[in-house]
């Protein structure tokens, strides 16, 4: 018994190394017989965003929580049917929060005493035709919405864009390397590797929107504007 016990123990002592060995990622490394050149490059497009990311929702008073609820509901209710009225898709409406809270009295040198409660129901909307945005938007303040903040301006579909200013990034990156090799009386030999570090896909801050205040005015428009895309790579040559 004992014996069996020392080959086991001698066994698992040979299978952690092994299992260990596995786990271990191999490193590559490449010899450079000429000059090493790093260089970081970067590539960037733009475009005119085609989605517009808004929030919608109701705010109501009652002197009771589930009067202040109810009425939350009822108007959101007509604001979602607005919605679905101008073709926006159930994909692109999500609710993004509700919420009661108590509306408290302070009067001098007495406790704080609840006065009422107030609810508010959120919307997350979608918009894929920016040019329909701003009669939406109108048409949604008409049905109730007394709380809308926005528009994030994007783009759906990015890779296409970053994919060019990949292809911009590497030319750059070349162009670059060519410009030292010459300056050095030197060639391009190879690319060594290519590393993508990232990139800036900005995107504005949602700015406020006073839809009551301009609701009786002319209709709201949204301004696409453009966007810029941008690549980062680290690119490494061997120059000879």
């Amino acid at each position: 018994m004992k014996r069996t016990l020392l080959v086991g123990l001698a066994l698992c002592a040979v299978a952690l190394p092994a299992a260990a060995a596995a786990q271990q990622v191999p490193t590559i490394t490449q010899t450079i017989a000429g000059t090493r050149l790093d260089l970081s490059a970067t590539g960037d497009v733009t475009r005119v965003p085609d989605l517009a990311v808004i929030t919608a929702g109701v705010v109501t008073r009652s002197a009771t929580a589930r009067g202040a609820m109810e009425q939350a509901a009822a108007r959101m209710a007509r604001v979602r049917a607005a919605l679905k009225a101008a073709g926006v898709e159930d994909r692109d409406i999500q609710t993004s929060n509700i919420s009661l809270n108590p509306d408290y009295r302070y009067e001098n040198n007495q406790p704080p005493r609840i006065a009422g409660y107030s609810a508010s129901h959120q919307l997350t909307v979608r918009f894929r035709d920016i040019g329909n945005a701003g009669r939406i938007l109108d048409a949604l303040v008409a049905q109730g919405a007394n709380q809308i903040n926005g528009p994030t301006l994007t783009i759906d579909k990015p890779e296409a864009a970053l994919d060019e200013a990949r292809t911009k990034a590497i030319a750059a990156a070349r162009a670059r390397a060519d410009l030292y090799a010459r300056a050095l009386g030197l060639r391009v030999v190879r690319v060594v590797s290519v590393s993508e570090t990232g990139g800036s896909y900005p995107v504005p801050p949602p700015m406020p929107v006073m839809m009551e205040a301009r609701a009786q005015a002319a209709d709201s428009k949204i301004d696409p504007g453009e966007q810029k895309l941008q690549v980062n790579l680290n690119v490494t040559f061997e120059l000879q």
